[in-house]
C-alpha cells in the first residue's frame, strides 16, 4: 500500500473513531459563545492560517481587525480564545485571574521541561504556588539580586574590555570596527544567566570551559529556545501525535538529554562542594546553591528534589538569557534608526555619568531617558508577543461571552501595545511619550495597555532582574562606545518566527571607544 494511501486510510479510521467516541460521550457542556473567526477547515481548523512565514501575532492582529477584539479559532482539536483588547485583558487578569492562571500541556513542556516541572510551564496548583514562592522570595527577590549584582556587573565589564580589544585587533581603537551586537549580547546574557544559576562562565578570555564546550552549550540552548516555539502535531491533533511529521519531538528528546547532562553535572559539582566545604556564605551562593538549601528535604510534589532543582535552574537560564538578549537587540536597533533618540541618550549619559568612570547600577534611576528607550522598545517589540494560558474553570466575560474550562488562550500583547486608541502613532518609536501621555505607565502588569511582562498571578517573576540587566548592558555599551550604522541604510527590523520575538538578521554596527583608554583595562 502506498504511504499516502495508508496515511489517508489511517486518518479516516481515526476520524471515525473520534466521531463515535464523541457521540457516546456524556451530556454536552455549555459551548463557548465568543465569535469564531472564519476560514476554518475540517480537522485542522485554522492551522493553515498560522503555518506560513507570517508571524502568528500579526496574523491574529489582522483577524482582530475583521472579527473584533475577542474571537476564537480552532487549532486542530483545541479551541483558542484570542484576546486583542486591553480592556478584556484587564478583566482576565483581575476579575478572572485564577480562571486564566494555568498553562496548556504541550509537547515542549513535557519533553524539554522535565515533564512540566519547570514552574513557568506547569499547570496551576499546589506545586506551581510553592515554586513561584521559592522563585520570588528565595531566588529573584530584591535582596537576593542585590547580593549577586556584582556578577552581572562583572560580565558587562568583561564584555566592554573584550569589545575594546576587538577594536584594536581589527583596526584601531580610534577608527572602530564593525561587530554583530546580536551575537555579543547573546553571549553576554547567556554568560550572566549561567553564572547566576550555576556559577560558571562560558564565554570570554577568562571562561571556565574551552571554546568547544561553550559553543556546544550555546548551540543546545538556541536549539531548545527554537523548539519551544515550533508547531508540534500532537499539540493540535493528539490522535496523530505519533506521526511526529517534522521530527520535532525526537529533536526535543535529544536536546533534553544533552541539557540534562549539562545541568546534572553542575548539580553534582555543587553537591560535592557542599560535602567538602559545607554551605557557602549567602554572598557566594548562586541560584543552584539556594535551590539545594531550599528543596533538598522539602515535600513539594511528585518530582524528586534533583528534578525540581534542574528544572527550575533551566527555567531561569532560558527565561533570563533569551528574552533579555531580545530586548537589548531591539532597543539598540530602535536607537540606531532614530538619530534624535540616540543623541538624547548620549547627552543624558554625559550629564549623569560623565567620561571619567563606568556607569553602574546606582546610576540607572537617574537615566530616565534611557529607561524610556527601553520601555518603548518593549512596547513595539515585546520579547513574548503572545501570552499563552488555558482556562482552569468556566467563566463569563463582559459582553456575555461564556468561555468553558480547558479553552486555550492567547493574549496578543503585540496588538494591545499598538492600540491606536491608547497610543498616539502606535507604530512610531517615541520614548518621549513616557514623559507626557504615559508618564505614569507601569511595567509590572498594572497598566493593561502595556503587558510586556504579563500580568496577574502568572506575570514574569524575573521582571526586576530583567530590567536591571537590560538597563546596565545598554547604558554600558553606549557610554563606552560611539555606536553607529556601518552604512546609510536603516537597521532591518524584521522579526523572526519562534517562541521569542527575536530580530531576524544580525545587528552589525560600528563601535568606536569614547572613554579614556585606562577605563578599558
Amino acid at each position: 500500500m502506498e504511504p499516502l494511501t495508508q496515511f489517508l486510510l489511517t486518518l479516516f479510521v481515526l476520524l471515525v473513531c473520534a466521531l463515535v467516541f464523541k457521540s457516546r460521550a456524556g451530556p454536552k457542556k455549555k459551548a463557548c459563545t465568543a465569535p469564531e473567526a472564519g476560514g476554518t477547515l475540517p480537522i485542522i481548523g485554522h492551522l493553515h492560517l498560522l503555518g506560513g512565514r507570517t508571524l502568528a501575532h500579526k496574523v491574529l492582529s489582522d483577524m482582530a481587525d475583521k472579527y473584533g477584539p475577542v474571537y476564537t479559532i480552532k487549532l486542530g482539536s483545541y479551541r483558542y480564545l484570542i484576546i486583542n483588547s486591553w480592556e478584556v485583558a484587564k478583566e482576565c487578569f483581575t476579575v478572572h485571574d485564577k480562571a486564566f492562571s494555568t498553562r496548556p500541556s504541550v509537547a515542549a513542556a513535557r519533553l524539554l521541561g522535565y515533564n512540566c516541572a519547570m514552574f513557568g510551564l506547569t499547570g496551576y496548583g499546589e506545586y506551581w504556588r510553592k515554586m513561584r514562592k521559592i522563585a520570588t522570595i528565595e531566588l529573584l527577590s530584591n535582596h537576593r539580586l542585590d547580593l549577586l549584582k556584582h556578577k552581572p556587573a562583572a560580565e558587562v565589564d568583561s564584555m566592554m574590555k573584550e569589545l575594546y580589544k576587538v577594536c584594536g585587533r581589527k583596526g584601531s581603537p580610534e577608527s572602530g570596527t564593525v561587530v554583530d551586537m546580536k551575537q555579543w549580547y547573546g553571549n553576554l546574557t547567556l554568560n550572566i544567566a549561567i553564572r547566576m544559576v550555576g556559577g560558571k562562565r562560558y564565554f570570554g578570555t577568562d571562561a571556565d570551559v574551552d571554546e568547544e564546550s561553550a559553543n556546544r552549550v550555546q548551540k543546545v540552548m538556541r536549539e531548545v529556545i527554537y523548539l519551544f516555539g515550533v508547531f508540534v502535531l500532537s499539540d493540535a491533533l493528539p490522535l496523530f501525535g505519533w506521526l511526529d511529521t517534522n521530527g520535532y519531538e525526537n529533536r526535543m528528546k535529544r536536546a533534553a538529554k544533552e541539557l540534562d547532562r549539562l545541568i546534572a553535572g553542575w548539580l553534582e559539582e555543587h553537591k560535592q562542594r557542599r560535602l567538602t566545604e559545607g554551605k557557602r556564605s549567602e554572598e557566594d551562593q548562586d541560584f543552584m546553591d539556594v535551590m539545594l538549601n531550599t528543596v533538598e528535604d522539602a515535600k513539594i510534589s511528585k518530582y524528586d528534589a534533583d528534578t525540581i532543582t534542574k528544572a527550575t535552574c533551566l527555567n531561569l537560564i532560558l527565561a533570563g538569557s533569551d528574552t533579555t538578549m531580545v530586548t537589548l537587540v531591539w532597543a539598540l536597533s530602535c536607537l540606531m534608526n532614530s538619530d534624535e533618540a540616540l543623541e538624547k541618550t548620549y547627552e543624558e549619559l554625559e550629564r549623569v555619568v560623565g567620561n571619567d568612570r563606568h556607569v553602574d547600577d546606582s546610576d540607572i534611576k537617574n537615566l530616565v531617558y534611557l529607561q524610556a528607550v527601553v520601555k518603548e522598545a518593549l512596547r513595539l517589540y515585546p520579547a513574548s508577543p503572545l501570552v499563552h494560558r488555558a482556562l482552569l474553570e468556566d467563566c463569563t466575560l463582559s459582553g456575555g461571552y461564556h468561555i468553558p474550562a480547558n479553552t486555550r488562550v492567547m493574549v496578543n500583547v503585540w496588538k494591545i501595545q499598538r492600540d491606536e486608541t491608547k497610543w498616539v502613532d502606535p507604530d512610531v518609536f517615541r520614548p518621549e511619550r513616557y514623559f507626557t501621555t504615559h508618564k505614569d505607565m507601569d511595567m509590572r502588569g498594572n497598566t493593561y495597555e502595556y503587558l510586556a511582562f504579563g500580568s496577574g498571578r502568572r506575570s514574569c517573576a524575573g521582571v526586576s532582574f530583567a530590567l536591571q540587566m537590560v538597563h546596565l548592558a545598554l547604558a554600558s555599551l553606549l557610554q563606552g562606545f560611539k555606536v553607529s550604522r556601518p552604512s546609510k541604510e536603516l537597521v532591518d527590523m524584521t522579526e523572526s518566527v519562534g517562541l521569542t520575538n527575536l530580530k531576524q538578521s544580525p545587528l552589525e554596527l560600528r563601535i568606536t571607544p569614547r572613554l579614556p583608554a585606562h577605563l578599558y583595562k
